[in-house]
């Protein structure tokens, strides 16, 4: 069969070469059990939770391997940052690892690239360790739903709920960190049926100063059993914002945060016709250049995922069987043309939808969130010419309405 080639391993190569994030699971072990965890009870696309510390010695493989990309002819981006991000289970039971990763690539031969850390924690160890955390600047992610009654799925192995040791450990933070407190922490809550977008909002920008994110529960890998519990605790972020009275105030203060903001930014991305990515992008005639079909971003092109048990994934959102490759004590095994080949195997699967779909320049539809990619595979967000239309004037609607916003995402965001 002579499939269109979308993707090679060159391009996969650059994309290595590229990175712009590597995310190690350090541990799948967790001091909370939330009822709504990606790997809780709704889930059943991961492997199985055995507080396990990742493989220390197959990480700094890793590291290796990558390395030996950067250094290479292939790094086009002198001087580019990665960030080196921890993630669980609750990375800070895993301290060991996070200190032995830091000293090492404080110490890689690798000039052409700059490190920064970064973690996502529930801040039950916070205030044991946060002297580290603030010597090596992380940028930390902290998870706090709202309120007491809004952080009460947020309970330890007892049942307990967790709110109070969580708001003590931060306060310490910012009390004895503030200036580190101000630039470096940030906060992401996870929307659900005791709380609101406005409620999350209000808690932690009037306690903090903060906008936080806001995400809905993941909607893939349900267990069929659960989706009847999964509905009664699930909320739609843009139902619950517009619910709110003040919800026009709160949306501009969350901007890309909020759907509204986040859909106009992608639409004046794609539809504009006065976006440039780089010189290339601005010099570049793009007409004949064939969309790839979905919105799923090319292997590696944005972060690397490694779990605990070494499986080498392109993010942390999608189901473990869809590992790319694994990486072990006697080095990464992962075959780069095969990758290259399950991707377009993928691509031409949807290509048919895709090619008569008229969102198809702003699709944001991953491949590894389609129900049975590897049989039926039908994209759901597929668009028709009526329903773009729509589209295209619900867009311009927000536009006439908040015009100065058109300059606010044109001077403010920047597109990587």
């Amino acid at each position: 069969m002579n499939e269109k080639k979308y993707l090679t391993k060159e391009n996969i190569e650059f994309s290595l070469a590229d990175l712009k994030q590597l995310t190690f699971e350090i541990t799948d072990a967790c001091n909370l059990r939330c009822k709504y965890c990606g790997y809780g009870e709704f889930y059943d696309d991961y492997d199985k939770r055995e507080d396990k510390m990742i493989n220390t010695q197959a990480s700094l493989r890793l590291i290796d391997y990558l390395s030996s990309y950067w250094n290479s002819e292939r790094n086009i981006s002198l001087n580019k940052n990665v960030y080196i991000s921890f993630y669980g289970g609750e990375p800070l039971i895993n301290m060991k690892f996070i200190k032995t990763v830091i000293d090492y690539i404080k110490n890689l031969n690798c000039s052409c690239r700059n490190f920064t850390f970064s973690m996502t924690t529930n801040a039950i160890l916070l205030k044991k360790y946060m002297d580290y955390l603030v010597e090596n600047q992380f940028s930390l992610l902290i998870s706090l739903d709202g309120n007491e009654y809004n952080t009460s799925y947020r309970v330890d192995k007892t049942g307990k709920p967790a709110f109070h040791e969580i708001i003590e450990n931060v306060d310490a933070l910012q009390k004895k960190y503030p200036d580190y407190f101000k630039e470096k922490v940030n906060f992401n809550a996870v929307l659900h049926n005791r709380n609101s977008v406005e409620e999350i909002f209000q808690f932690i920008k009037e306690k903090y100063n903060k906008v936080p994110s806001i995400g809905e529960l993941n909607s893939t890998g349900i267990r069929p059993d659960k989706k009847t519990l999964y509905m009664e605790t699930y909320r739609n972020s843009y139902e619950s914002l517009h619910q709110s009275e003040n919800y026009e105030l709160i949306e501009k203060e969350m901007f890309l945060q909020a759907p509204d903001y986040n859909f106009l930014t992608i639409f004046i991305h794609q539809y504009s016709g006065f976006v440039y990515r780089d010189y290339s992008d601005l010099l570049f005639d793009k007409s004949s250049v064939k969309k790839i079909p979905t919105g799923t971003c090319p292997p590696f092109g944005k972060k690397m995922f490694v779990t605990v048990n070494g499986k080498i994934l392109p993010c942390e959102k999608i189901g473990h069987k869809y590992a790319l490759g694994e990486v072990t004590e006697k080095g990464v095994n992962m075959d780069l043309q095969a990758i290259a080949d399950k991707y377009n195997a993928y691509y031409a699967k949807m290509n048919n939808q895709c090619s008569k779909c008229y969102r198809v320049k702003s699709c944001t539809q991953c491949i590894f969130n389609i129900d049975d990619l590897d049989e039926k595979a039908i994209c759901y967000g597929y668009t028709n010419k009526q329903e773009f239309s729509e589209y295209y004037e619900r867009n311009m609607d927000f536009l006439r309405e908040h015009p100065e916003d058109y300059y606010r995402i044109m001077e403010e965001v920047f597109f990587e």
